[in-house]
Protein backbone atom coordinates (compact mmCIF):
# COMPACT_ATOMS: atom_id res chain seq x y z
CA UNK A 1 0.00 0.00 0.00
CA UNK A 2 1.48 3.59 -1.16
CA UNK A 3 1.11 6.07 1.70
CA UNK A 4 1.63 8.88 -1.02
CA UNK A 5 -0.91 11.29 -1.48
CA UNK A 6 -3.80 10.82 -3.48
CA UNK A 7 -3.87 12.31 -6.91
CA UNK A 8 -4.95 16.28 -6.49
CA UNK A 9 -8.45 17.00 -8.57
CA UNK A 10 -7.35 19.82 -11.55
CA UNK A 11 -7.74 23.02 -9.98
CA UNK A 12 -10.11 24.28 -13.14
CA UNK A 13 -12.87 21.95 -12.28
CA UNK A 14 -16.21 22.68 -11.43
CA UNK A 15 -15.88 19.79 -8.27
CA UNK A 16 -12.65 21.81 -7.22
CA UNK A 17 -14.93 24.60 -5.71
CA UNK A 18 -15.88 24.82 -1.75
CA UNK A 19 -18.24 22.08 -0.62
CA UNK A 20 -20.59 24.75 -0.44
CA UNK A 21 -20.90 25.60 -4.45
CA UNK A 22 -21.01 21.86 -5.40
CA UNK A 23 -24.61 21.36 -5.34
CA UNK A 24 -25.27 24.77 -7.34
CA UNK A 25 -24.63 23.94 -11.35
CA UNK A 26 -24.63 28.19 -11.55
CA UNK A 27 -21.83 28.43 -9.06
CA UNK A 28 -19.69 25.56 -10.77
CA UNK A 29 -20.07 27.48 -14.19
CA UNK A 30 -18.89 30.90 -12.79
CA UNK A 31 -16.33 29.04 -10.68
CA UNK A 32 -15.07 26.64 -13.66
CA UNK A 33 -14.80 30.08 -15.49
CA UNK A 34 -12.85 32.15 -13.25
CA UNK A 35 -10.34 29.00 -12.58
CA UNK A 36 -9.95 28.94 -16.36
CA UNK A 37 -9.87 32.84 -16.55
CA UNK A 38 -6.91 32.55 -14.13
CA UNK A 39 -5.16 30.25 -15.49
CA UNK A 40 -5.07 32.01 -18.99
CA UNK A 41 -3.43 35.29 -17.05
CA UNK A 42 -1.06 33.36 -14.89
CA UNK A 43 0.03 31.46 -18.51
CA UNK A 44 0.69 34.89 -19.87
CA UNK A 45 2.77 36.17 -16.91
CA UNK A 46 5.04 33.31 -17.87
CA UNK A 47 5.63 34.50 -21.52
CA UNK A 48 8.11 37.55 -20.07
CA UNK A 49 10.40 35.09 -18.57
CA UNK A 50 10.51 32.19 -21.09
CA UNK A 51 10.90 35.14 -23.65
CA UNK A 52 13.95 36.00 -21.85
CA UNK A 53 15.03 32.29 -21.80
CA UNK A 54 14.65 31.63 -25.35
CA UNK A 55 15.94 35.16 -26.70
CA UNK A 56 19.15 34.06 -24.59
CA UNK A 57 19.32 30.65 -26.14
CA UNK A 58 18.88 32.49 -29.32
CA UNK A 59 21.77 34.82 -29.00
CA UNK A 60 23.54 31.85 -27.56
CA UNK A 61 25.24 31.05 -31.13
CA UNK A 62 27.57 33.57 -31.06
CA UNK A 63 29.32 31.98 -28.09
CA UNK A 64 32.95 31.31 -29.08
CA UNK A 65 35.68 29.42 -26.41
CA UNK A 66 37.74 31.30 -24.10
CA UNK A 67 40.01 30.88 -20.88
CA UNK A 68 39.69 27.23 -19.98
CA UNK A 69 37.75 26.37 -22.51
CA UNK A 70 40.93 26.64 -25.54
CA UNK A 71 42.63 23.80 -22.93
CA UNK A 72 39.19 21.69 -22.64
CA UNK A 73 38.81 21.78 -26.39
CA UNK A 74 42.88 20.32 -27.52
CA UNK A 75 42.27 17.86 -24.67
CA UNK A 76 39.21 16.25 -25.38
CA UNK A 77 39.89 16.23 -29.27
CA UNK A 78 43.15 14.65 -29.10
CA UNK A 79 42.02 12.01 -25.52
CA UNK A 80 38.11 11.55 -25.80
CA UNK A 81 36.51 11.90 -22.61
CA UNK A 82 37.99 9.22 -20.94
CA UNK A 83 41.82 11.62 -21.38
CA UNK A 84 39.75 14.39 -19.60
CA UNK A 85 38.45 12.86 -16.68
CA UNK A 86 42.57 11.42 -16.09
CA UNK A 87 43.75 14.66 -16.85
CA UNK A 88 41.35 16.36 -14.19
CA UNK A 89 41.78 13.54 -11.45
CA UNK A 90 45.51 13.53 -11.49
CA UNK A 91 46.30 17.03 -12.58
CA UNK A 92 43.85 19.45 -12.74
CA UNK A 93 41.04 19.84 -10.14
CA UNK A 94 40.13 15.78 -9.32
CA UNK A 95 36.20 16.71 -10.29
CA UNK A 96 35.20 13.78 -12.11
CA UNK A 97 31.74 14.53 -12.27
CA UNK A 98 32.80 17.83 -13.71
CA UNK A 99 34.97 16.10 -16.30
CA UNK A 100 32.50 14.08 -17.54
CA UNK A 101 30.03 17.23 -18.61
CA UNK A 102 33.25 19.56 -19.83
CA UNK A 103 33.84 16.83 -21.93
CA UNK A 104 29.93 16.27 -23.18
CA UNK A 105 29.89 19.38 -24.50
CA UNK A 106 33.58 19.96 -25.46
CA UNK A 107 33.23 16.43 -27.83
CA UNK A 108 31.59 18.60 -30.01
CA UNK A 109 34.17 22.08 -29.88
CA UNK A 110 32.83 25.28 -30.88
CA UNK A 111 28.83 23.79 -31.35
CA UNK A 112 29.14 22.54 -27.45
CA UNK A 113 29.69 26.27 -26.83
CA UNK A 114 26.59 27.52 -28.70
CA UNK A 115 24.02 24.99 -27.63
CA UNK A 116 25.17 24.76 -23.87
CA UNK A 117 23.54 28.05 -22.87
CA UNK A 118 20.05 26.03 -24.52
CA UNK A 119 20.35 23.16 -23.14
CA UNK A 120 21.03 24.58 -19.57
CA UNK A 121 18.03 26.69 -19.83
CA UNK A 122 15.94 24.10 -20.79
CA UNK A 123 16.98 21.46 -17.92
CA UNK A 124 16.59 24.53 -15.12
CA UNK A 125 13.04 25.12 -16.29
CA UNK A 126 12.36 21.32 -16.43
CA UNK A 127 13.42 20.54 -13.61
CA UNK A 128 12.15 23.76 -11.58
CA UNK A 129 8.62 23.15 -13.05
CA UNK A 130 8.54 19.38 -12.33
CA UNK A 131 9.48 19.90 -8.11
CA UNK A 132 6.83 22.76 -7.92
CA UNK A 133 4.32 20.10 -9.49
CA UNK A 134 5.44 17.28 -6.91
CA UNK A 135 5.70 19.58 -3.94
CA UNK A 136 2.31 20.77 -4.79
CA UNK A 137 0.95 17.22 -5.29
CA UNK A 138 2.79 16.02 -2.42
CA UNK A 139 0.94 19.14 0.07
CA UNK A 140 -2.08 18.01 -1.23
CA UNK A 141 -2.73 21.14 -2.68
CA UNK A 142 -4.56 22.36 -6.46
CA UNK A 143 -3.48 26.11 -8.28
CA UNK A 144 -4.65 27.25 -11.35
CA UNK A 145 -3.15 25.62 -14.78
CA UNK A 146 -0.23 28.02 -15.69
CA UNK A 147 0.57 29.00 -11.74
CA UNK A 148 3.73 26.08 -12.01
CA UNK A 149 4.75 26.95 -14.91
CA UNK A 150 4.83 30.51 -14.25
CA UNK A 151 6.89 29.75 -10.37
CA UNK A 152 9.31 28.23 -12.70
CA UNK A 153 9.79 30.23 -15.76
CA UNK A 154 10.41 33.28 -12.75
CA UNK A 155 12.73 31.28 -10.83
CA UNK A 156 14.87 30.09 -13.96
CA UNK A 157 15.19 33.85 -15.30
CA UNK A 158 16.18 35.52 -11.76
CA UNK A 159 18.66 32.62 -11.24
CA UNK A 160 20.43 32.78 -14.80
CA UNK A 161 19.80 36.42 -15.50
CA UNK A 162 19.64 38.83 -12.64
CA UNK A 163 23.18 38.49 -12.11
CA UNK A 164 26.11 41.33 -12.65
CA UNK A 165 28.10 38.97 -15.02
CA UNK A 166 25.65 37.17 -16.85
CA UNK A 167 27.89 35.58 -19.95
CA UNK A 168 29.93 33.41 -16.85
CA UNK A 169 26.48 32.30 -15.17
CA UNK A 170 24.92 31.47 -18.61
CA UNK A 171 27.25 31.64 -21.47
CA UNK A 172 30.53 30.28 -20.27
CA UNK A 173 30.02 26.13 -20.24
CA UNK A 174 33.18 26.24 -17.90
CA UNK A 175 31.57 27.88 -15.36
CA UNK A 176 28.16 27.13 -15.76
CA UNK A 177 28.99 23.44 -15.60
CA UNK A 178 30.93 24.07 -11.89
CA UNK A 179 28.57 26.95 -10.55
CA UNK A 180 25.23 26.69 -12.46
CA UNK A 181 24.13 23.61 -13.35
CA UNK A 182 25.58 21.65 -10.14
CA UNK A 183 22.69 23.07 -7.96
CA UNK A 184 20.27 22.63 -10.73
CA UNK A 185 21.03 18.71 -10.36
CA UNK A 186 20.67 18.54 -6.87
CA UNK A 187 17.00 19.89 -7.30
CA UNK A 188 16.79 17.24 -9.42
CA UNK A 189 17.37 14.68 -6.96
CA UNK A 190 14.52 15.63 -5.63
CA UNK A 191 11.94 14.60 -8.31
CA UNK A 192 12.26 10.73 -7.04
CA UNK A 193 11.04 11.44 -3.17
CA UNK A 194 8.85 13.98 -4.45
CA UNK A 195 6.94 11.27 -6.91
CA UNK A 196 7.41 8.46 -4.36
CA UNK A 197 4.38 6.57 -3.68
CA UNK A 198 5.29 3.09 -2.60
CA UNK A 199 8.28 1.15 -1.07
CA UNK A 200 9.99 0.46 -4.05
CA UNK A 201 9.65 3.98 -4.87
CA UNK A 202 11.01 5.26 -2.01
CA UNK A 203 14.07 2.81 -2.07
CA UNK A 204 14.67 3.97 -5.67
CA UNK A 205 14.79 7.59 -4.16
CA UNK A 206 17.04 6.46 -1.37
CA UNK A 207 19.55 5.33 -4.33
CA UNK A 208 19.36 8.26 -6.42
CA UNK A 209 19.69 10.58 -3.77
CA UNK A 210 23.23 8.31 -2.48
CA UNK A 211 24.30 8.76 -6.65
CA UNK A 212 23.49 12.33 -6.64
CA UNK A 213 25.32 13.30 -3.59
CA UNK A 214 28.24 11.22 -5.19
CA UNK A 215 27.80 13.08 -8.17
CA UNK A 216 27.58 16.48 -6.51
CA UNK A 217 30.35 16.03 -4.30
CA UNK A 218 33.03 14.85 -7.37
CA UNK A 219 31.29 18.21 -9.78
CA UNK A 220 31.48 21.11 -7.41
CA UNK A 221 33.17 21.64 -4.02
CA UNK A 222 31.07 25.13 -3.50
CA UNK A 223 27.32 22.53 -4.22
CA UNK A 224 28.27 20.00 -2.47
CA UNK A 225 29.03 22.35 0.56
CA UNK A 226 25.66 23.83 0.26
CA UNK A 227 23.56 20.16 -0.26
CA UNK A 228 25.55 18.89 2.93
CA UNK A 229 24.35 21.96 4.88
CA UNK A 230 20.81 21.69 3.58
CA UNK A 231 20.65 18.16 4.26
CA UNK A 232 21.66 18.28 7.81
CA UNK A 233 19.21 20.85 8.39
CA UNK A 234 16.12 19.09 7.24
CA UNK A 235 17.76 16.17 9.24
CA UNK A 236 17.73 18.04 11.97
CA UNK A 237 14.37 19.24 11.27
CA UNK A 238 12.47 15.62 10.10
CA UNK A 239 11.20 15.98 13.65
CA UNK A 240 9.19 18.63 13.18
CA UNK A 241 8.51 18.52 9.28
CA UNK A 242 7.05 15.04 8.59
CA UNK A 243 5.04 12.70 10.80
CA UNK A 244 5.26 8.50 11.07
CA UNK A 245 6.42 6.67 8.25
CA UNK A 246 6.49 9.73 6.11
CA UNK A 247 9.73 11.06 8.65
CA UNK A 248 11.43 7.74 8.54
CA UNK A 249 11.85 7.55 4.47
CA UNK A 250 12.35 11.37 5.13
CA UNK A 251 15.22 10.55 7.38
CA UNK A 252 16.48 7.93 5.20
CA UNK A 253 16.57 9.93 2.02
CA UNK A 254 18.59 12.63 3.73
CA UNK A 255 21.25 10.37 5.55
CA UNK A 256 21.61 8.96 1.86
CA UNK A 257 22.22 11.74 0.19
CA UNK A 258 24.87 12.90 2.81
CA UNK A 259 26.54 9.97 2.54
CA UNK A 260 26.71 10.42 -0.99
CA UNK A 261 28.11 14.22 -0.72
CA UNK A 262 30.52 13.42 1.66
CA UNK A 263 32.18 10.16 -0.61
CA UNK A 264 32.24 12.19 -3.38
CA UNK A 265 33.97 15.05 -1.31
CA UNK A 266 36.86 12.47 -0.27
CA UNK A 267 36.82 11.43 -3.74
CA UNK A 268 37.78 14.48 -4.69
CA UNK A 269 40.01 16.15 -1.88
CA UNK A 270 42.47 13.31 -1.66
CA UNK A 271 42.61 13.22 -5.53
CA UNK A 272 46.07 13.97 -6.94
CA UNK A 273 44.58 16.80 -8.82
CA UNK A 274 43.20 18.74 -5.74
CA UNK A 275 46.51 18.33 -4.55
CA UNK A 276 47.72 19.78 -7.71
CA UNK A 277 45.42 22.61 -7.79
CA UNK A 278 45.97 23.77 -4.35
CA UNK A 279 49.40 23.99 -4.66
CA UNK A 280 49.38 25.98 -8.22
CA UNK A 281 46.91 28.52 -6.42
CA UNK A 282 48.98 28.88 -2.86
CA UNK A 283 46.41 27.07 -1.13
CA UNK A 284 48.83 25.58 0.40
CA UNK A 285 49.94 28.68 1.81
CA UNK A 286 47.13 30.72 2.52
CA UNK A 287 45.22 28.39 5.11
CA UNK A 288 41.32 28.79 4.68
CA UNK A 289 40.90 28.74 8.45
CA UNK A 290 44.00 31.20 9.36
CA UNK A 291 41.84 34.33 11.27
CA UNK A 292 42.77 36.95 8.56
CA UNK A 293 41.77 34.16 6.02
CA UNK A 294 38.56 33.35 7.93
CA UNK A 295 38.09 37.42 8.52
CA UNK A 296 38.57 38.29 5.22
CA UNK A 297 36.05 35.89 4.22
CA UNK A 298 33.67 37.02 5.85
CA UNK A 299 34.41 40.11 5.27
CA UNK A 300 33.60 38.76 1.39
CA UNK A 301 30.49 37.39 2.10
CA UNK A 302 28.76 40.42 3.71
CA UNK A 303 29.23 42.77 0.73
CA UNK A 304 28.01 39.25 -1.65
CA UNK A 305 24.69 39.72 0.85
CA UNK A 306 24.62 43.24 0.57
CA UNK A 307 25.06 42.59 -3.49
CA UNK A 308 22.54 40.45 -3.59
CA UNK A 309 19.59 41.94 -1.28
CA UNK A 310 20.03 45.28 -2.87
CA UNK A 311 19.39 43.53 -6.82
CA UNK A 312 15.65 44.74 -6.34
CA UNK A 313 14.31 42.12 -9.19
CA UNK A 314 14.85 39.15 -6.62
CA UNK A 315 11.60 40.89 -5.69
CA UNK A 316 9.84 38.72 -8.98
CA UNK A 317 10.38 35.22 -6.91
CA UNK A 318 8.62 36.59 -3.77
CA UNK A 319 5.88 37.79 -6.23
CA UNK A 320 5.27 34.26 -7.52
CA UNK A 321 5.43 33.43 -4.03
CA UNK A 322 2.59 35.38 -2.79
CA UNK A 323 0.41 34.66 -5.68
CA UNK A 324 1.25 30.65 -5.06
CA UNK A 325 0.25 31.15 -1.48
CA UNK A 326 -2.90 33.17 -2.46
CA UNK A 327 -4.26 30.68 -5.03
CA UNK A 328 -3.63 27.46 -3.61
CA UNK A 329 -6.69 25.29 -2.51
CA UNK A 330 -7.00 21.88 -0.11
CA UNK A 331 -8.51 19.13 -2.06
CA UNK A 332 -11.81 20.28 -0.50
CA UNK A 333 -11.65 23.18 -2.21
CA UNK A 334 -10.84 25.46 1.00
CA UNK A 335 -8.18 27.68 1.44
CA UNK A 336 -4.86 26.30 3.45
CA UNK A 337 -3.84 27.96 6.71
CA UNK A 338 -0.13 28.31 7.61
CA UNK A 339 1.88 25.70 7.95
CA UNK A 340 2.97 24.23 11.63
CA UNK A 341 6.44 25.35 12.78
CA UNK A 342 6.41 27.61 10.04
CA UNK A 343 8.47 29.98 11.99
CA UNK A 344 10.93 27.47 12.77
CA UNK A 345 11.42 26.33 9.14
CA UNK A 346 12.05 30.13 7.86
CA UNK A 347 14.46 30.48 10.56
CA UNK A 348 16.87 26.88 9.69
CA UNK A 349 16.51 28.26 6.30
CA UNK A 350 18.07 31.15 6.27
CA UNK A 351 20.20 29.91 9.12
CA UNK A 352 21.07 27.24 6.39
CA UNK A 353 21.71 29.92 3.50
CA UNK A 354 23.71 32.30 5.18
CA UNK A 355 25.92 29.49 6.66
CA UNK A 356 26.27 27.75 3.47
CA UNK A 357 27.30 30.97 1.80
CA UNK A 358 29.79 31.85 4.18
CA UNK A 359 31.43 28.48 3.95
CA UNK A 360 31.53 28.86 -0.18
CA UNK A 361 33.31 31.79 0.58
CA UNK A 362 35.71 30.30 2.85
CA UNK A 363 37.07 27.58 0.52
CA UNK A 364 37.09 30.16 -2.59
CA UNK A 365 38.75 32.48 -0.76
CA UNK A 366 42.35 31.25 -0.98
CA UNK A 367 42.25 30.75 -4.75
CA UNK A 368 40.51 34.18 -5.51
CA UNK A 369 41.59 36.46 -2.04
CA UNK A 370 39.90 40.04 -2.22
CA UNK A 371 38.37 39.08 -5.87
CA UNK A 372 35.83 36.67 -4.05
CA UNK A 373 33.29 39.24 -3.93
CA UNK A 374 33.92 40.90 -7.26
CA UNK A 375 31.32 40.89 -9.93
CA UNK A 376 34.06 38.65 -12.28
CA UNK A 377 34.14 36.03 -9.98
CA UNK A 378 29.60 36.23 -9.56
CA UNK A 379 29.71 32.89 -11.13
CA UNK A 380 31.05 31.43 -7.57
CA UNK A 381 27.74 32.71 -6.08
CA UNK A 382 25.56 30.26 -8.16
CA UNK A 383 26.04 27.82 -5.70
CA UNK A 384 23.97 29.17 -3.21
CA UNK A 385 21.61 31.94 -5.28
CA UNK A 386 19.50 28.89 -6.47
CA UNK A 387 18.63 28.41 -2.43
CA UNK A 388 18.49 32.32 -1.97
CA UNK A 389 15.55 31.90 -5.08
CA UNK A 390 13.50 29.42 -3.02
CA UNK A 391 13.78 31.01 0.14
CA UNK A 392 11.97 34.31 -1.32
CA UNK A 393 9.68 32.14 -3.01
CA UNK A 394 8.43 30.54 -0.20
CA UNK A 395 8.60 33.70 1.84
CA UNK A 396 6.63 35.01 -0.64
CA UNK A 397 4.14 31.77 -0.36
CA UNK A 398 3.74 32.10 3.57
CA UNK A 399 3.06 36.43 3.09
CA UNK A 400 0.15 35.06 0.24
CA UNK A 401 -1.76 32.88 3.06
CA UNK A 402 -1.22 35.27 5.51
CA UNK A 403 -2.71 37.40 3.25
CA UNK A 404 -5.78 35.31 2.42
CA UNK A 405 -6.49 34.49 6.16
CA UNK A 406 -6.68 38.70 7.25
CA UNK A 407 -7.60 40.34 3.73
CA UNK A 408 -11.20 40.31 2.44
CA UNK A 409 -9.84 40.83 -0.87
CA UNK A 410 -6.77 40.50 -2.46
CA UNK A 411 -7.26 41.27 -6.15
CA UNK A 412 -5.59 44.83 -5.77
CA UNK A 413 -2.82 42.64 -4.02
CA UNK A 414 -2.79 39.40 -7.25
CA UNK A 415 -2.47 43.09 -9.76
CA UNK A 416 0.50 44.07 -8.02
CA UNK A 417 2.18 41.10 -7.84
CA UNK A 418 1.67 40.69 -11.48
CA UNK A 419 2.80 44.22 -12.22
CA UNK A 420 5.89 43.23 -10.56
CA UNK A 421 6.77 40.01 -12.30
CA UNK A 422 6.63 41.93 -15.63
CA UNK A 423 8.73 44.32 -14.53
CA UNK A 424 11.65 42.11 -13.24
CA UNK A 425 11.89 41.17 -16.39
CA UNK A 426 13.07 44.19 -18.28
CA UNK A 427 16.47 44.96 -16.58
CA UNK A 428 17.68 41.32 -17.68
CA UNK A 429 16.32 41.99 -21.33
CA UNK A 430 18.10 45.41 -21.48
CA UNK A 431 21.52 43.62 -20.32
CA UNK A 432 20.92 40.91 -22.85
CA UNK A 433 20.65 42.59 -25.72
CA UNK A 434 23.70 44.68 -24.63
CA UNK A 435 25.32 41.19 -24.56
CA UNK A 436 24.41 39.84 -27.61
CA UNK A 437 25.83 42.83 -29.23
CA UNK A 438 29.28 42.02 -27.62
CA UNK A 439 29.02 38.65 -28.28
CA UNK A 440 28.39 39.05 -31.92
CA UNK A 441 31.08 41.67 -32.48
CA UNK A 442 33.59 39.00 -30.44
CA UNK A 443 32.08 36.21 -32.47
CA UNK A 444 33.05 37.69 -35.97
CA UNK A 445 36.33 38.73 -35.01
CA UNK A 446 36.88 35.38 -33.27
CA UNK A 447 35.76 33.49 -36.73
CA UNK A 448 38.20 36.17 -38.80
CA UNK A 449 41.82 35.11 -36.63
CA UNK A 450 40.28 31.45 -36.21
CA UNK A 451 40.44 31.31 -40.16
CA UNK A 452 43.91 33.26 -40.35
CA UNK A 453 45.62 30.83 -37.71
CA UNK A 454 44.00 27.82 -39.39
CA UNK A 455 45.63 28.90 -42.84
CA UNK A 456 48.69 29.75 -41.19
CA UNK A 457 49.05 26.51 -39.33
CA UNK A 458 48.35 24.97 -42.41
CA UNK A 459 50.98 26.76 -44.49
CA UNK A 460 53.43 25.19 -41.85
CA UNK A 461 53.68 28.23 -39.83
CA UNK A 462 55.14 27.17 -35.97
CA UNK A 463 54.45 30.37 -34.16
CA UNK A 464 51.53 33.16 -34.93
CA UNK A 465 50.28 36.45 -33.36
CA UNK A 466 46.86 35.59 -31.67
CA UNK A 467 44.84 39.10 -30.94
CA UNK A 468 42.89 39.63 -27.61
CA UNK A 469 39.03 39.00 -27.61
CA UNK A 470 37.99 39.95 -24.25
CA UNK A 471 34.60 39.56 -23.10
CA UNK A 472 32.65 39.94 -19.85
CA UNK A 473 35.70 40.21 -18.16
CA UNK A 474 37.14 36.83 -19.48
CA UNK A 475 40.47 35.50 -19.39
CA UNK A 476 42.63 35.67 -22.83
CA UNK A 477 46.58 35.44 -23.08
CA UNK A 478 48.37 38.29 -22.79
CA UNK A 479 46.64 40.10 -19.96
CA UNK A 480 48.11 42.02 -17.32
CA UNK A 481 49.68 44.35 -20.04
CA UNK A 482 50.82 41.35 -21.64
CA UNK A 483 52.63 39.87 -18.95
CA UNK A 484 50.51 36.70 -18.06
CA UNK A 485 50.48 34.42 -21.32
CA UNK A 486 47.88 31.41 -20.28
CA UNK A 487 46.10 30.73 -21.46
CA UNK A 488 47.78 31.14 -24.39
CA UNK A 489 49.96 27.54 -25.16
CA UNK A 490 46.10 26.10 -25.14
CA UNK A 491 45.64 28.50 -27.78
CA UNK A 492 48.95 27.10 -29.34
CA UNK A 493 48.18 23.37 -28.61
CA UNK A 494 44.59 23.60 -30.43
CA UNK A 495 45.64 24.71 -33.67
CA UNK A 496 48.57 22.90 -33.86
CA UNK A 497 51.33 25.27 -33.17
CA UNK A 498 54.51 25.97 -30.71
CA UNK A 499 53.21 29.52 -29.16
CA UNK A 500 51.70 32.16 -29.85
CA UNK A 501 52.60 35.91 -29.73
CA UNK A 502 50.77 39.16 -28.83
CA UNK A 503 49.60 40.69 -31.82
CA UNK A 504 49.31 44.22 -30.17
CA UNK A 505 53.23 44.26 -29.73
CA UNK A 506 55.27 44.59 -32.98
CA UNK A 507 57.89 42.22 -34.31
CA UNK A 508 61.01 43.73 -32.77
CA UNK A 509 59.23 43.76 -29.15
CA UNK A 510 58.45 39.81 -29.22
Amino acid sequence: MSDGPPEPAAPDRPDATAPGQRGAPGHRRRASRSWTWTSLWLTALALPPLALLAAAAWFGRSVRPGADDWCFLPAVRDGGVTGLIGRFYFDDNGRVANAVLVGAYAKFQVAGHQWFGLVTGVLTLTVLWAVVVLALRRLRLTVPRGLPLMVAAMGTALFLFVTPNTYKTFYWPAASVSHTMPPVLACAALLPFLAARSRRGRGAAVAVALLAGLVIGTLSEETAIVVAVLLFTVLVLSGYAAAGPSRTSLRLWCAAGLTGVVAGGLVLITSPGSDHRRGRFGAGTTSMVAPESLTASLRGFAQIALTVATTWQYVGAVAVGVLLGLMCLRQDGSAPGLPAHWRLTACAAVAALLVSGFLCTVVTYPVFQDRVSDASANRLWNDYLWVWVALLVGAGALLGLAVRQRARGTGPLRAACAVLCVLVCFGPAVALLDLDTNMRDRAARWDAQDRRLRDGASAGARVLPYERLVISQMLEPFSRRGRAYWPGGCVADYYGLDRVTDATRSPGRE
